[in-house]
């Protein structure tokens, strides 16, 4: 089966979509907020009364297009506009967002320059420009916007951040914590500019000014031990341990029980070296009857992995366990945190029992029925299907328990059961990924092949392909197959070639690779490729990959190595029905075209 991988990706297609429905209903308000349909056209743009009615008509109906929707024919009608009237602001906006979204992101930067050119004092377009511009690294050009627009709306004192972003992007540090200052006299202290201007004095090495600023806001809060653990977690970072021990002090002498203080005392237990204060220190708060749970099962978080930095017994936590699920005992979340601890001691047995009592208590959580197939893998097939349908019994829409419960029923060699589970995948699951949806349909694909029907496997190989082009797995069982039907061969080297250029070394890949060489007559090339095959595949060596070699070398004009390679292959277990005959005869016998998905 082909190996999943896991990693989330969004497509380009889906971004453009995603942008175009959060920022075009912003865009539209902002225009038609401050555009009356007879005065659409720009001041400095005289149209006669044709010309105006047409203007009006295609920029109101590339609205209409943008609302529903239909981006492509609001595009056309906006260029329309455009065509009649280049100086209309709103006009240029409207396509500049366009091209934002296409990647153009130079032609929409000039279009958004040409808008304020055109209304030099729209504050939307503004921030537009300021934005595309950031993002295009020219950070004159932001600081210049921000700049005009504070002098043109003071009263917009937010942007004396971005503005501080802005300077400090661009080196200008000292300007940066002016723009903070501006900021902190309108607003008061806050934790958001103190810990800015904090950043911006160590960075202008000015180390005494960025304390100072954490000290202004603890003399603002004194009975909040929030700021009093900050400072000493500041003085940590500066390996200053002494100086944060005074602060955690302070703190301590307000709330020896604050949660971030316990964690901030084992930290500097750890940099001082004593490992066995920074234990207690997370032990004695873990069992504090009075603390709330959910700051123990956060420290209970931080002692085990403290354990497990130190090397320590894993299996010491266990006793601790007994008296929280005493402490309480409706917490399902202890059983999820000891299921997993209990994983790491390799006991699935008694990790499957505490998260079976998770999943009963949250049935709707996928991260219990995870860890389940986690438990269960690789051992029981037929509890990782049991534990997916259970799972989609409550979450149907979960594309991943389709996938494992595909998955299973592959490896047990019901294909059409599995079949059926991955289509419907497709059908019910919620799959915002093309490359998740590009891997359901490459599971079908090889499934399609193991039940005879090439053609439907290929075409789902097609469709998985659209989707993610760069599909190894797909590639190789795709190419792999027409070889063995000796069809469309140049195309099936060229999928091939894809997946051994991305993954040298890898042997079954090298493995098609050359058998397709061997299929075109390429025999000396097909020879190279099979050797690494056979080399990096010593440690798990294949009867199908050895056989091959075989083919290949008789095909060279060696036919006692060739013979050498059937018997290797032979020893393996290898269930070709011609190999046998190979090895009767010290020829060549035409391959088995119903070898396994590789």
């Amino acid at each position: 089966m082909n190996k999943y991988r896991t990693q989330y990706h969004i497509s380009r297609y889906f971004l453009h979509v995603f942008i175009f429905m959060v920022l075009c209903p912003v865009v539209t308000q902002s225009i038609v907020a401050q555009t009356d349909k007879s005065a659409i056209s720009s001041e400095d743009t005289f149209l006669d009364e044709k010309a105006q009615r047409k203007f009006d008509y295609y920029f109101f109906e590339g609205l209409n297009a943008k609302t529903q929707e239909k981006y492509a024919e609001a595009f056309d009608f906006f260029r329309h506009c455009y065509a009649i009237d280049s100086t209309n602001a709103n006009v240029l906006v409207e396509l500049g967002t366009f091209y934002n979204v296409l990647d153009e992101k130079s032609r929409a930067l000039d279009l958004y320059k040409k808008a304020v050119s055109y209304d030099p004092e729209n504050f939307y377009y503004n921030m537009l420009l300021a934005a595309l511009s950031k993002e295009m690294g020219q950070k004159q050009q932001v600081i210049d916007v921000l700049e005009f627009l504070l002098q043109k709306y003071p009263e917009k004192i937010d942007l004396n951040m971005q503005l501080a972003q802005a300077y400090a992007d661009n080196g200008e540090l000292k300007k940066a914590i002016n723009a903070l200052n501006n900021l902190e006299k309108a607003v008061g202290i806050t934790d958001n500019i103190t810990l800015y201007k904090f950043q911006l004095y160590s960075m202008l090495n000015q180390k005494e000014k960025a304390f100072k600023e954490i000290e202004q806001i603890i003399n603002e809060n004194p009975d909040d031990p929030r700021y009093l653990i900050l400072m000493g977690d500041l003085y940590m970072q500066d390996n200053q341990p002494n100086k944060a021990i005074e602060y955690y002090n302070k703190a301590k002498s307000i709330n020896p029980n604050f949660p971030s203080l316990i964690l901030s005392m084992a930290n500097y237990y750890d940099k001082i070296g004593d490992k066995q204060a920074s234990e207690k220190a997370l032990l004695s708060a873990i069992t504090n009857p009075d603390m709330e749970v959910d700051n123990k099962l956060e420290l209970l978080s931080r002692y085990i992995a403290v354990i497990q930095q130190n090397k320590g017994d894993i299996k010491s936590v266990n006793p601790l366990f007994e008296t929280l699920f005493e402490q309480h005992p409706h917490n399902a979340k202890l059983n999820m945190i000891y299921g997993t601890v209990l994983m790491a001691q390799d006991n699935k047995s008694e990790a499957m029992k505490q998260f079976e009592i998770y999943t009963a208590a949250n049935p709707d959580d996928p991260a219990g029925y995870e860890q389940m197939i986690r438990a269960a893998l690789p051992d029981s097939l037929d509890k990782v299907v049991q534990i997916t349908e259970q799972a989609l019994q409550f979450i149907p829409d979960a594309w991943q328990f389709y996938f494992y419960l595909g998955g299973a029923k592959y490896q047990q060699g019901k294909y059409e059961e599995a079949l059926k589970v991955f289509q419907d995948g497709l059908k019910n699951a919620k799959i915002e990924n093309p490359l998740v949806e590009a891997d359901f349909y490459g599971q079908i694909g090889d499934l399609y092949h193991f039940l005879g029907n090439n053609q439907a496997a290929f075409e789902s190989y097609e469709k998985s392909l659209k989707l993610n082009p760069q599909n190894l797995p797909v590639l190789n069982n795709y190419s792999y197959y027409l070889s063995l039907e000796k069809r469309d061969l140049d195309k099936a080297e060229q999928m091939s070639s894809i997946t051994v250029k991305a993954e040298p070394t890898n042997p079954t890949y090298l493995d098609t690779y050359a058998w397709i060489l061997y299929e075109q007559g390429a025999y000396t090339m097909a020879k190279i490729y099979i050797e690494n095959a056979v080399k990096y595949s010593e440690n798990e060596p294949s009867a199908e990959i050895l056989e091959h070699y075989g083919d290949i070398l008789f095909k060279t004009g060696e036919p006692e190595k060739a013979l050498e390679q059937w018997k290797k292959a032979k020893e393996l277990g290898s269930d070709s029905k011609t190999l046998d005959e190979k090895i009767r005869t010290g020829k060549l016998v035409e391959p088995n075209t119903n070898i396994k998905n590789k």
